[in-house]
C-alpha cells in the first residue's frame, strides 16, 4: 500500500487534504521498476492506472517515441476510461518507483473525487487527440 508521502508530489492530487490523500493511498500498490521494463504494452487489455513517483519512462506508439514521463506523470487512464486496450507502450528508462491501482479502485476514485476524475478525462481526451494526429 502507498503512503501519503508517495502522493504529495503528484500534481493530479495537489488539491487533496491529508485525510483525502491517506484514503486515496489505500487504493495504490507501490512497486519498483528497472530500466527496460515495459509497464504497459500497446494493444494489450488495460486494467490498471499508474503514477510515476520517481524515475522516468518513455511512451511509444508503433515503435515511435511520442512522450517521456517523469515524477508525477500518470498513465493507463485511457484504457480504463476508453476502449479497454492500451494505445501505447510505456517503458521504464531509469530506476523508478510506480504506484498502480486496478480499474475497480479507479472507479471508486472517480466517484469519491469528481475533480480528479474530470482532470483524468480531460487528459484522456488530449492524449487521444494527440494519438489521432500521429
Amino acid at each position: 500500500m502507498a503512503h501519503v508521502d508517495d502522493l504529495t508530489g503528484v500534481p493530479l492530487f495537489a488539491g487533496l487534504s491529508d485525510e483525502e490523500l491517506a484514503s486515496l493511498a489505500e487504493f495504490f500498490e507501490v512497486s519498483d521498476a528497472s530500466p527496460g521494463m515495459a509497464l504497459v504494452t500497446e494493444g494489450a487489455a488495460g486494467y490498471s492506472f499508474y503514477v510515476l513517483v520517481d524515475g522516468a519512462a518513455e511512451v511509444t506508439v508503433e515503435g515511435e517515441t511520442v512522450a517521456t514521463y517523469g515524477p508525477g506523470d500518470f498513465f493507463g487512464e485511457m484504457a480504463i476510461l476508453g476502449g479497454g486496450r492500451r494505445n501505447a507502450t510505456v517503458t521504464v528508462t531509469a530506476p523508478s518507483r510506480i504506484l498502480s491501482m486496478f480499474g475497480t479502485e479507479f472507479r471508486t476514485l472517480e466517484q469519491a473525487q469528481p475533480d480528479i476524475a474530470a482532470q483524468l478525462e480531460e487528459t484522456m481526451r488530449q492524449r487521444a487527440a494527440e494519438l489521432e494526429a500521429l
